[in-house]
């Protein structure tokens, strides 16, 4: 009979009905069992064939047919992948099918072909079968109605949270991790005891995930969250150690454990790009050295490199450090629903409890049934004269039965037994053996009622079976759970904080050396080789920090990257260093203008900028604090202009700006309005044609009351502060230093003291360390001052700086071997 039916309703219904078929059938465990329709008909086809793990392997291919024959109508391929999965140990973190053969690896290999291979059940997997024969769940006819198949499998473990399980149905999802056994059994065994705790009681019992590749898990926030509402993500990491190489001073990182699920060649691509990309620096050689004692990746680094860096930028850049996004998703009553740790715990040990409920039920009558039997056959043996004659009496043996069962009050049952026995069931050792008999199943009987009748007998025998579990199969946890403080744990807090220098070449090589590589010289001398770089090329930036200070790139077009010094890779006194591109991403046309450092980013601190064309800004450090790997805008500039340098202040400071062509104004940093970050400034200084600024002097300083000013062509002056009288902002300024061609253009100047020690680089790369009392002090401002560094020809100043050496008299070693100091170049004014 036709029915009309709207195309709307008939696709509702269908799709509903399709979904339905997805999430039950295929895609969402049952939350009793923790298995997948077709893991459980995997497993079922095996105990029926008797594949059991006492017994010899079978062929894949055979279990596979009479999975797909028999009760999975899907194709031989998916029936074969998921009985690769339960044998697979890096899937598993306890498997339920012992495999020999080729069962794939963790780098993403496959599984031979189902001819091949071989499978039997795994130990555990037949306690997921136990008492089944017991009617202890129900069975339903299989998809051509010919024979039965479990709806759920007896199991005697959790395995939903024992093996986790992920699967994609029709708008749901789920996502489980595995755990381990011991821990999942206490837990259960805590819900048994207080069926009202909460999720969260169980936190301290079941710590967290046990993934069979190990690795590492950081507890947190998202950690509980799952537990307690059934969703959450949680930081996984692989576990890396470093190892000193007994030849060459070096070390080398190596990768013993990696997250869940992560194919481990893909990994080793990942690095390899990386590295070969500069993202991940220091490493000269990559190999993986896995074979099925573990896995094993070596990263060997140059002779320098920090290894703490490197395992930083492996977990920053690689998948060995990821998330797992968990969402218990699990079918109950047919119906999916999201559940929490306790919800889990508690579902299981319903189903245990129906199972052991049905399997006594079964046990009882089964009992009760030969316990009838025994007491009709001791009634026999009692009169057994009489039983003899009455049966030789009859003509038939339905005359015989009737006759025992009129005579003695015994049922059919009794009756067909005594006629059934055998002569040798008279003799007085058979008599007892069956009295003892009898009086066993009597206790049994008695037993089986209390499980029935007492829910605490009921929770003892639940509480038993657990236990036997734990002590059979649990076994140590393989994956380490941190806390989310270690998690966090600063990579400077491994970096001892020593002083360091920093030095980045006009091309953008940038390099951190300690300071103990160089020696105290004295003035005028030829240096020892500072840096190693190619042609044309030459330091511009020259600065003596530590290793746990921030290091604040500013670029020409005004804006900043925030690095910690230690993560620029250290490197010897001739090394180039590496681009400054493999540290932060520089755009085209982009370089770095000006380099500063500081400990922390204090509210009271202030960051004043200047620019070639004479603008000032002054806006709060505090500012500057939240940067992002891409940088931020650091001030804004007008067309044409570009950020010259930055540098710390204070609000009642005065700065100093000099220019190339030898002018100088001095005024209060109180004259320039604190601004927001992505703001332009005012005019500092009016400059005359094409003169620029080339350095911002900060005063204050009571021990530093001089100012050093140093010429390209390696003449410097020292002169008294005083001798530079305040001014306005935006003036032209007074004279500073007399340029001449002899000189050169100014290249900079620096705040010094008596008692400091400078460090002079050139264009070639050599470096110069003297006090600065070597320096003559001028009382006038209008100078050409004397020679710092005798300069090879076609070279000049690249670049100078300041060493403190606080305790120690700055004149002791002056003299170094093979070093002649020079005297004052001529025509240098005193």
């Amino acid at each position: 009979m036709s029915q009309n039916v709207t195309i709307e309703r008939e696709m509702q219904k269908s799709y509903l009905e399709y979904s339905l078929s997805v999430i039950v059938g295929r895609a969402i465990p049952d939350v009793r069992d923790g298995l997948k329709p077709v893991h459980r008909r995997i497993l079922f086809a095996m105990h029926e064939l008797g594949n059991a793990y006492n017994r010899a392997y079978k062929k894949s291919a055979r279990v596979v047919g009479d999975v797909i024959g028999k009760y999975h109508p899907h194709g031989d391929s998916a029936v074969y992948d998921a009985l690769v999965r339960l044998a697979q140990e890096f899937s598993m973190r306890d498997t339920l099918v012992d495999g020999q053969g080729n069962f794939g690896s963790i780098d993403g290999d496959a599984a031979a072909a189902m001819r091949y291979t071989e499978v039997r059940m795994a130990k555990l997997a037949s306690e997921f079968l136990g008492d089944i024969d017991k009617n202890t769940v129900d069975f339903r006819p299989n998809y051509d109605n010919t024979l039965e198949e479990p709806v759920v499998l007896p199991a005697k473990v959790p395995n939903l949270l024992l093996n986790g399980s992920s699967g994609i149905a029709v708008g749901m999802a789920t996502n489980i991790p595995p755990h381990n056994l011991g821990e999942l059994i206490d837990g259960t065994l805590h819900v048994l005891e207080n069926p009202n705790c909460s999720a969260r009681e169980l936190l301290p019992i079941i710590k967290g995930p046990d993934f069979p590749t190990g690795g590492q898990v950081y507890a947190g926030k998202g950690l509980v969250d799952a537990y307690t509402t059934g969703r959450g993500s949680i930081r996984m990491r692989g576990v890396v150690h470093v190892e000193e190489v007994k030849k060459g001073g070096k070390e080398n990182v190596v990768i013993t454990e990696i997250p869940y699920a992560l194919n481990k060649s893909s990994l080793v691509e990942k690095i390899a790009a990386l590295v070969n990309d500069k993202k991940i620096d220091g490493v000269s050689d990559l190999r993986d050295e896995s074979d099925r004692k573990g896995i094993r990746i070596v990263l060997e680094l140059k002779r320098g490199a920090i290894a703490d860096i490197v395992i930083n930028a492996l977990y920053k850049f690689t998948p060995l450090e990821t998330s797992f996004g968990i969402n218990m998703m699990a079918v109950v009553g047919n119906r999916p629903r999201l559940l929490n740790l306790k919800q889990i715990l508690a579902h299981f040990l319903e189903h245990r409890r129906e199972v052991i409920i049905r399997r006594t039920r079964f046990d009882l009558d089964k009992s009760e049934a030969r316990a009838h039997i025994l007491e009709g056959l001791k009634i026999a043996l009692d009169n057994i004269d009489e039983v003899v004659a009455l049966i030789r009496a009859s003509k038939t043996a339905l005359d015989a039965r009737s006759g025992l069962m009129e005579r003695f009050s015994l049922t059919e049952v009794q009756a067909q037994a005594i006629l059934d026995m055998r002569l040798q069931r008279l003799t007085n050792m058979e008599r007892e053996k069956l009295l003892d008999e009898l009086k066993e199943l009597e206790k049994l009987i008695t037993w089986l009622k209390s499980v029935l009748a007492d829910e605490n007998v009921l929770k003892g025998v639940i509480r038993d079976e657990l236990n036997e579990m734990k002590q059979g199969y649990a076994t140590p946890r393989k994956t380490q759970i941190m806390t989310e403080e270690a998690a966090d744990i600063a990579i400077e807090d491994l970096i001892p904080d020593d002083e360091c220098v920093i030095t980045l070449s006009r091309r953008g090589y940038i390099k951190r050396t300690s300071l103990s590589h160089y020696q105290q010289q004295k003035r005028g001398g030829k240096g020892i080789a500072g840096v190693s770089t190619s042609d044309g090329d030459f330091v511009h930036t020259f600065l003596l920090t530590s290793n746990h200070q921030y290091l604040l790139l500013f670029t020409n077009q005004g804006r900043m990257y925030q690095l910690k010094t230690h993560q620029v890779p250290e490197a010897g006194r001739y090394a180039k260093g590496a681009h400054i591109a493999n540290l932060v991403p520089l755009e085209k046309d982009e370089n770095i203008a000006t380099a500063l450092t500081l400990r922390e980013f204090a509210e009271d601190r202030q960051f004043l900028f200047v620019t070639r064309r004479g603008m000032v800004k002054r806006t709060s450090a505090a500012l500057y604090a939240n940067s992002r790997s891409t940088g931020i805008r650091a001030v804004s500039l007008k067309p044409e202009d570009e950020l010259m340098m930055v540098c710390g202040v204070h609000g009642d400071a005065e700065i100093l700006l000099i220019t190339e062509q030898g002018t100088a104004i001095r005024f209060a940093v109180g004259e320039v309005r604190p601004t927001g970050r992505a703001t332009e400034g005012v005019k500092g200084i009016a400059l005359r044609g094409r003169d620029r600024v080339v350095a911002g002097v900060v005063t204050g300083d009571p021990e530093r009351e001089q100012i050093l000013t140093v010429s390209e062509n390696g003449y410097g002056k020292r002169t008294p502060l005083d001798q530079y009288r305040a001014q306005s902002r935006s003036g032209m300024g007074i004279i500073n230093m007399r340029v001449t061609d002899k000189t050169g253009k100014v290249v900079g100047a620096v705040m010094v003291a008596e008692t400091d020690q400078m460090v002079i680089l050139s264009s070639a790369n050599k470096i110069v360390r003297f006090p600065v009392r070597q320096v003559s002090l001028n009382l006038g401002r209008a100078t050409q001052g004397v020679k710092l560094i005798n300069l090879d020809e076609g070279t000049v100043v690249a670049g100078f700086d300041l060493v403190q050496r606080q305790g120690l008299d700055p004149m002791d070693g002056l003299e170094a071997e093979g070093v002649e100091g020079v005297e004052d170049a001529p025509g240098a004014e005193e």
